[in-house]
């Protein structure tokens, strides 16, 4: 059994003993001194700012999550290796460099790709197919998931049914490398809470789910901010039974180290219910902090209220 088997085996044995029909990946749960229900990750747009500045690379992104945060488990985006899905020698490094730190990759966060759920049939099977790179290289770093959007043109309805065989066809493909597709509440319909679950419901499949974050919820902007938002907890509530991942999104923190826009207690609890424990990946957009401390202080409130709600 090479390495890639031996990880895609050891996350269907965990999967089947936590959450029946739930892909996941093996990890130990976060060292905070009590057990917690979840796993703590970190995503890489986390530090976004400082990774496009080129204060490091991606191939330094699990080091740091590491040495900085003492995260074992990481999140990358696409954005920052963009051009090496296919460079097997790039991929070989991250492994090696993972194994060595004893990080565990955990998905890849996909942009830039094109719109799974575009109304015109060729536009919508060049964007599944742009994806299949993707759906390779997670393999290739032992990740259980790529995360996706479901961006498309029309009515709700329409969008919908483009997004069904978008995500259909995706996870038909990405069923053979034991890759999970997962959509993210990323904006549009998408952040229809009811809207992305009828999407789930009608994909159908066990590689297709939902990856819940917890501050994307604006249906339409405008030039004053958002337009129309979704309200977040029952968001996360309806796309919980499919989901395969979780962003814990934070901007602010008040003087008892707790989200100032996101009641953590109430969110966190919905999670639990829905008898998730996988990881629940880091993602602070806040500007009041710096990228460093914002993603202390998302730990630390993490572990507080994760404490309290196990």
């Amino acid at each position: 059994m090479d390495r890639k088997q031996f990880l895609q085996m050891g996350g269907i044995a965990v999967a089947s003993a936590a959450v029946p029909g739930l892909i996941t990946a093996c990890s130990s749960k976060a060292d905070t001194g009590s057990e917690l229900f979840f796993d703590i990750s970190l995503a890489e747009w986390s530090l976004h700012k400082s990774l496009f500045d080129g204060q490091f690379s991606n191939l330094e992104f699990p080091a740091t999550a590491k040495n900085e945060f003492g995260i074992t488990a990481v999140e990358y985006v696409n954005q920052f290796f963009k051009d090496k899905a296919n460079d097997k020698g790039y991929l070989d490094e991250l492994n090696t460099r993972c194994d060595d730190l004893g990080v565990q990759q955990v998905l890849i966060m996909i942009d830039g790709e094109g719109a799974l759920a575009a109304s015109d049939e060729e536009e919508r099977k060049t964007s599944v197919e742009n994806h299949y790179k993707w759906v390779e290289a997670a393999e290739h770093l032992g990740c259980h998931s790529i995360r996706v959007n479901a961006r498309g043109d029309g009515s709700p309805e329409d969008q919908k049914t483009a997004a069904v065989d978008g995500l259909g066809s995706l996870a038909t493909f990405a069923k053979d490398y034991g890759i999970n597709i997962i959509v993210e509440n990323h904006g549009g319909y998408s952040s229809n809470g009811s809207w992305l679950a009828g999407v789930m419901q009608q994909v159908d499949m066990e590689n297709c789910g939902t990856l819940p974050d917890f501050g994307n919820f604006c249906i339409e902007r405008s030039e004053n901010g958002c337009a129309e938002e979704y309200d977040r907890y029952k968001g996360v509530e309806e796309m919980m039974p499919y989901a395969k991942g979780v962003s814990a999104k934070t901007y602010g923190f008040n003087e008892e180290g707790l989200e100032t826009t996101i009641d953590y207690s109430q969110i966190l609890q919905t999670v639990k219910d829905a008898g998730y424990t996988g990881h629940i990946g880091i993602e602070y957009e806040g500007s009041e902090l710096s990228e460093f401390e914002g993603i202390k202080a998302t730990k630390s409130l993490l572990e507080k209220v994760g404490q309290q709600v196990s």
